[in-house]
């Protein structure tokens, strides 16, 4: 069985490195990041995610996964590190660029390159290929084939996902594609499609991008609703009931590595004919102001009021925080001189640069909870927990996850044409 390498052990590398060692292979797991090393060569991990924790340990102590700081000798080399944007909202491929170098030095012929970051169009073959040639290989002659493989899954999900999933592999060449998706049918239970590295590449860029469009479109309805006074959730309910309309919900922003970023890799190849992707990715970026500005509509008449966040991560049950608008808003309320006190049940301190406090904490003598993220706990939690801790149990409620009571005030991003200010 062939030895794996796997470059990253991130949110998407580490699932993977486990998922194969779980499947009999030999996988070696790299990161440059030191305190990941040392954490999982404990059998420990590092990232929140369901089922992961026990298939780790176990593939540490079994031997079927090892972990290092440096690249070996592989007869499969994974990439799976981040590929953030600049302030300018382009592309940032260094990880990518040093990830395909690190490995020059161990590939051999006969050998297979998988991108499973996502990646602008033709990053493969500007980017990936020019490097690999440099180190001495030639994938256009498949001495090495080189494939993107976009990941597909959502965190909360991912070991489910990874194996259910239907995958799309985009060969450098037709033979570097039936080499790739031929390992990937071994482990996988989802159908493996073939095609060449740039449609795979547009593939999961539009599957995000479309996801934008949508989200944007409903943040849309919910400023609208506002104006309108209208209940934007009772609207999407019932176009919904349409058989061909599927509009999203509409919340506080989007975050996460893939929707908050994805459209931006198209964008920037061709800035003057994405004039819609643009404007998605605009109306979503505005949202966190959208919540700031009913924030302030509601504490207009209370002095330095004191505001509870509960929910730091971009999701529900989730510790993830990247591009997350939960961040951005609790940033821009601090900015503007309010209170805050955050509370999240899986977001680590060390991932936060807000102090967090436990959930009574939170909340005690809060004028008003702001609530960021679908949490089930926030979902599930009494009525009187808002009753019994805060100053005045006003809630707003961003991701219309809980439920009215006579106890409570309660305002839903979707249904704010009722908001009034509280004394």
């Amino acid at each position: 069985m062939e030895k794996i390498c796997v470059i990253g052990l991130g949110y998407i590398g580490l699932p993977t490195s486990g998922f194969l060692a779980d499947n009999g292979y030999e996988v070696y797991g790299v990161d440059v990041n030191e305190d990941v090393v040392e954490t999982l060569s404990k059998g420990e991990i590092h990232i929140e995610e369901p089922s992961l924790a026990g298939i780790i340990s176990e593939s540490i102590h079994n031997g079927k996964l090892k972990v290092s700081t440096t690249p070996v000798q592989a007869d499969i080399f994974i990439i799976a590190v981040p590929t953030p944007v600049h302030d300018n909202k382009t592309s940032n491929l260094d990880y990518v660029k040093k990830a395909t170098e690190s490995i020059i030095p161990y590939m051999k012929k006969g050998d297979i390159v998988i991108i499973e970051s996502t990646i602008p169009p033709r990053t493969i073959d500007d980017i990936v290929v020019p490097i690999i040639k440099a180190g001495g290989f030639n994938p256009e002659e498949d001495d090495v084939y080189v494939s993107h493989c976009p990941e597909r899954v959502i965190p909360g999900r991912i070991m489910t996902e990874l194996i259910e999933n239907n995958r799309i592999v985009g060969g450098y060449t037709e033979e570097a594609a039936k080499r790739t998706a031929d390992f990937y049918r071994k482990v996988v239970k989802g159908q493996v499609f073939e095609t060449s590295a740039l449609t795979a590449e547009m593939s999961k860029l539009m599957e995000n991008t479309y996801r934008d469009v949508n989200i944007a479109l409903a943040n849309e309805l919910s400023k609208v609703s506002e104006k309108l006074g209208v209940n934007a959730h009772e609207v999407v309910k019932l176009a919904n009931m349409h058989p061909r309309v599927n509009i999203h919900q509409p919340g506080p922003g989007v975050g996460g590595h893939c929707i908050a970023v994805d459209p931006y890799f198209i964008i920037e190849k061709a800035n003057e004919l994405s004039p819609l992707m643009q404007t998605a990715r605009e109306i979503n970026s505005s949202m966190p102001g959208f919540v700031i500005d009913q924030i302030k509509k509601i504490t207009m008449n209370i002095e330095n009021p004191t505001i509870a966040i509960l929910g730091l991560s971009y999701k529900g049950n989730v510790d993830d925080v990247r591009e997350s608008p939960a961040i951005e808003i609790a940033n821009q309320l601090v900015s503007a001189d309010y209170h805050i006190k955050c509370h999240d049940p899986y977001v680590k301190q060390s991932a936060a640069n807000l102090e967090l406090f436990g959930l009574e904490e939170s909340l005690a003598e809060a004028d008003v909870a702001l609530v960021l993220a679908d949490h089930n706990v926030f979902k599930e939690m009494d009525s009187m927990v808002y009753v019994n801790n805060m100053k005045t149990p006003v809630i707003l409620d961003t991701k219309n996850c809980i439920q009215d009571s006579d106890e409570i005030t309660l305002y839903k991003i979707g249904d704010l044409g009722k908001l009034k200010s509280i004394r």
